[in-house]
């Protein structure tokens, strides 16, 4: 089985300083490994990723974001990540994208990640997969009817309550538990900061760091079913 983990490359969002979360590339990372998957890092422009700061502080530098960040192959991938539209998909069976606050910048505008996640998305037996702020990505999304691609799906990602938590409503360029609920996505959301993972066919989605450990899993589940 092959992963592609798509990760920011956008390292600030307005005057925010941001990145990617790294406990859910780290999380989803591991599982994927464990289980013997072949892993692509990739990002909307390819090279370096930053790292939100924030996910290395004291409560949210998980044990895998400390492997990770030890792992010397690991971190090679985050410097040196493929850009997405770069990447072959042909032979790719799953599509994750990691949050962090830098995907409000450049998940939402980037024409590259979009056709890969509609390749994915429209391709028999591949999961495209997302977690926290990385659903972001599918709010520019479309089905091959013109509809919006979480329209009629059961979805999730970041809630308005844990967006208002960290202080970020008015800085973000929408809250997204509303923008896919505007879509048409059949919004679930648990507890705030509680893993709450959602799958709908081939498109699983996490509400929140907490859910990337489970995000993957399902994958992995979904892909074994098949």
């Amino acid at each position: 089985m092959k992963v592609v983990l798509v990760a920011t490359s956008a390292g600030s969002l307005k005057s925010h300083s941001t990145g990617l979360w790294l406990e859910e590339l780290a999380a989803p990372y591991y599982q994927f490994l464990d289980a013997g998957y072949e892993i692509i890092v990739a990002s909307p422009a390819g090279g370096p990723i930053p790292i939100d700061a924030a996910s290395l502080g004291e409560g949210f530098f998980t044990d895998d974001a400390k492997k990770f960040m030890h792992d010397a192959t690991a971190v090679g991938k985050l410097s040196h990540s493929e850009p997405i539209g770069s990447v072959d998909l042909k032979d790719v069976d799953a599509l994750f994208m990691a949050g962090g606050h830098g995907t409000c910048t450049d998940f939402i505008n980037s024409p590259d990640l979009k056709k890969a996640i509609e390749t994915v998305f429209n391709s028999d037996g591949k999961i495209v997969a997302s977690v926290c702020h990385g659903p972001m990505c599918f709010t520019d999304c479309v089905k091959p009817d013109g509809t919006p691609l979480v329209s009629g799906l059961k979805v999730t990602g970041f809630s308005n309550t844990e967006e208002e938590a960290v202080g970020l409503q008015s800085t973000v360029p929408f809250l997204l538990e509303s923008k896919l609920k505007e879509l048409g996505g059949l919004y679930e959301r648990g507890d705030d900061w509680n893993s709450k993972v959602v799958i709908d066919g081939e498109l699983i989605t996490g509400q929140n760091p907490q859910s990337s450990t489970e995000c993957a899993k399902a994958i992995i589940t979904k892909l074994g079913e098949q």
